[in-house]
């Protein structure tokens, strides 16, 4: 062949793919158009579905449309909600007296603004009532502070909701659920921190009902809302992904979440990795400072990135808060059992359980490395928190928490532990935070002689709460003092702390010494049919599964639905993004 007709064929070839990648851009704009079309006929069939018939006495044909239309929303969003009446009814009429209020999105902002509202009111009526003792009084003090975080989280939602594009709502779902959740938790606590079966507890549960439901009416709305728009973005992706390239996130293969940026990644790498400090506490006068709280006290109050405190090895006898306003702090140590926070405050002494924590985390971005936590009250002190943790994408790695009752409470929020150990006896690990521990161990101390050890206790109080305890990859052992007496104690994974308690424990490691029924109740059937625990590939003599307890809501579950508890799925939000399910972003197995 002569080198001339090859060049003609060469020519016509090029000639062919320019017409190929011409016909595939046309295809790419024609599925784009019909993409728009067909979001427009199923968000019309959709709100066609719940329809109203024409209303009359309407100023005109125009704003009849409207209000029908938007009723029609109404009805869709509010499809998943178990509190109907309480969120068709005011939608309803705040849709009659602005027809122009079409948008789901709109109408979701609006609902936390009522849920808002109602926050607000339930608070305010709270002063009406009498507190005459010094516990109620301390009591109410914390509920004044718990009132300030659900109002900041749903000022949050609010302000989100107000400026995110639509079609990045999907992305941003995580993100309301989380900050909603909490509000739910945060009344809780309020609550909780007053005396069981008291006349005041009851006053101040009937007073939160309504907020709690306006709570969780918002929660499924922002599931519903998220759903749809997840259908449609999916449609549109595969229908764009077969002309365009698609667009891959990049995972971390050793299991971070994407929201740790690169530097603080380091910081959980390895055990010699320390990162430049800011300041160095030290108890023998080689550090800027000789104790930790003096330390955060000179944090300037506005700082650009993270900023780093090293602990030298000590015992350093403090109650030490991250404040809300120390965000993106690391706190690391010379390791777990040499840089020590230790306090001994405890229930016992008079002290409510929300204030018994050695160590607080409020600030957002915190990553703690390298450090221990102690409560030194003993079995005796009864409820005596270690570490109380309410940070909102709070992150601890090769630390140690030790206490007996309640020793880590996981109050809110998005939480991650990596290589962690958690000692203690009853409710160990508690709270109503959405919570990952990979890699961690369990270690299970001897309590007093009439008492019986349980790992977890989750206080998930709303079905639509995102929240839940998962366990992957851990080790559930008998600490030495428990060893000699275990067949005489009786120790479990967990029990309900609340209605809609869940925890999962997978492919973890679980001792002999984990009594064959596995999970023990609350309080007679207290939340044994909403709960939810599960299991998945676990190993150990303490793992089968054949004598576990029957109750509805405990389940062995398949590796499909332990996916959806992992790092990867269960922490997700705009901070984690995932196309697969990689290395420890998801199972192991």
């Amino acid at each position: 062949m002569a080198f001339q007709d090859f060049e003609l064929i060469t020519e016509r070839r090029k000639n062919e793919k320019k017409q190929k990648t011409k016909k595939r851009i046309i295809i790419g704009v024609v599925s784009a158009i019909l993409l728009v079309g067909l979001i427009g006929c199923a968000f019309f069939v959709a709100t066609t579905k719940y329809g109203f018939g024409q209303k009359q006495n309407e100023p005109s044909p125009e704003s009849n449309n409207n209000i029908a239309h938007s009723e029609r929303v109404v009805k869709m969003v509010c499809s998943s909600a178990d509190y109907k009446q309480k969120c068709e009814g005011p939608l309803s009429e705040a849709v009659k007296k602005d027809p122009e209020l079409t948008h789901p999105k709109d109408i979701l902002k609006l609902y936390v603004k009522f849920a808002d509202e109602e926050v607000s009111k339930a608070f305010n009526k709270t002063k009406t009532l009498k507190f005459e003792s010094k516990e109620e009084k301390g009591a109410f003090e914390d509920c004044k502070q718990l009132f300030q975080d659900a109002k900041e989280d749903l000022a949050a939602s609010i302000s989100e909701l107000g400026r995110i594009d639509f079609n990045k709502f999907s992305s941003k779902t995580p993100d309301f659920n989380n900050w909603l959740s909490a509000v739910i938790s945060y009344q809780q606590t309020c609550i909780d921190g007053f005396p069981e079966n008291s006349k005041l507890k009851k006053d101040l549960n009937t007073l939160f009902q309504d907020s709690r439901e306006f709570i969780s009416n918002s929660l499924a709305i922002v599931k519903k809302v998220g759903s749809l728009l997840s259908t449609f973005q999916s449609i549109g992706g595969r229908l764009l992904s077969e002309n365009h390239d698609s667009h891959v996130f990049s995972l971390d293969k050793e299991g971070y979440p994407e929201w740790i940026k690169h530097e603080d990644r380091r910081v959980l790498k390895a055990a010699d990795d320390k990162p430049t400090p800011n300041v160095t506490v030290a108890q023998d006068d080689s550090g800027d400072f000789k104790t930790i709280s003096e330390a955060l006290e000179k944090i300037p109050e506005k700082y650009e990135g993270r900023y780093v405190v090293f602990v030298k090895e000590g015992v350093y006898n403090e109650t030490v808060i991250i404040t809300k306003k120390m965000q993106n702090l690391t706190l690391y140590g010379d390791g777990s059992q040499k840089s020590i926070i230790t306090g001994s405050k405890n229930f016992r002494d008079g002290v409510r359980t929300f204030q018994t924590a050695t160590f607080v985390v409020l600030g957002e971005g915190f990553i703690g490395k390298a450090m221990g936590f102690r409560n030194t009250a003993g079995p005796e002190g009864h409820q005596a928190v270690a570490a109380r943790v309410q940070a909102d994408r709070a992150v601890f790695a090769n630390c140690r928490f030790e206490g007996y009752q309640d020793t880590l409470y996981t109050q809110a929020h998005r939480q991650f532990y990596r290589s962690c150990v958690i000692s203690g006896t009853i409710d160990f690990i508690f709270g109503d935070a959405a919570v990952v521990f990979q890699n961690c161990i369990m270690n299970v101390r001897k309590p007093l002689d009439n008492q019986q050890n349980m790992v977890t206790a989750q206080g998930r109080m709303d079905k639509q709460q995102t929240t839940g305890i998962v366990l992957q990859k851990c080790v559930i052992q008998a600490d030495e003092t428990l060893v000699p007496v275990k067949d005489q104690i009786r120790s479990y994974l967990g029990r309900p702390w609340k209605e809609y308690s869940r925890t999962i424990v997978m492919e973890s490691e679980i001792g002999d010494f984990i009594q064959p029924e596995g999970w023990t109740p609350w309080a007679g059937d207290f939340a044994l049919k909403t709960l939810y625990y599960a299991e998945f590939n676990n190993t150990g003599p303490g793992a089968s599964t054949d004598a576990r307890v029957k109750w509805p809501g405990y389940k062995v579950i398949n590796k499909d639905k332990a996916k959806k508890f992992t790092v990867g799925e269960f922490l997700k939000g705009d901070w984690i993004h995932g196309t697969g399910v990689p290395s420890i972003q998801g199972m192991y197995f």
